[in-house]
């Protein structure tokens, strides 16, 4: 998966850089093959981040958050995108629906 990582008008330390690419990762994981993901931090009006997450089919997880700082917000915008995965339609297991009754022995 390839990730994009852009700072709009303010300046990210390295260490928040990686610390966006190991989330983006987790997120990998749990989202059903992405394609690719974008972390912006965007200092215009304060400390804000969107997080993208692209999916088959045209789907795109967004999260966007203030926050006190860029590293709050980045923790916020995740977890938004994480709750999204997991009410995806995609996500759920099949065959969960309704149960078969067991015969009596």
């Amino acid at each position: 998966m390839q990730i994009t990582i852009t700072a709009r008008h303010c300046e990210v330390p390295e260490t928040l850089r990686e610390r966006a690419r190991t989330l983006l990762e987790r997120l990998a994981r749990v989202a059903p093959r992405p394609h690719h993901g974008k972390v912006l931090f965007i200092g215009d009006h304060g400390p804000m981040v969107e997080v993208q997450l692209h999916v088959p089919h045209g789907e795109i997880h967004v999260g966007r958050a203030p926050g006190a700082d860029h590293a709050s917000a980045l923790d916020l915008a995740v977890a938004k995108v994480r709750r999204q995965l997991d009410k995806s339609p995609r996500r759920r297991r099949k065959g969960t629906g309704r149960r078969t009754q067991r015969e009596p022995s």
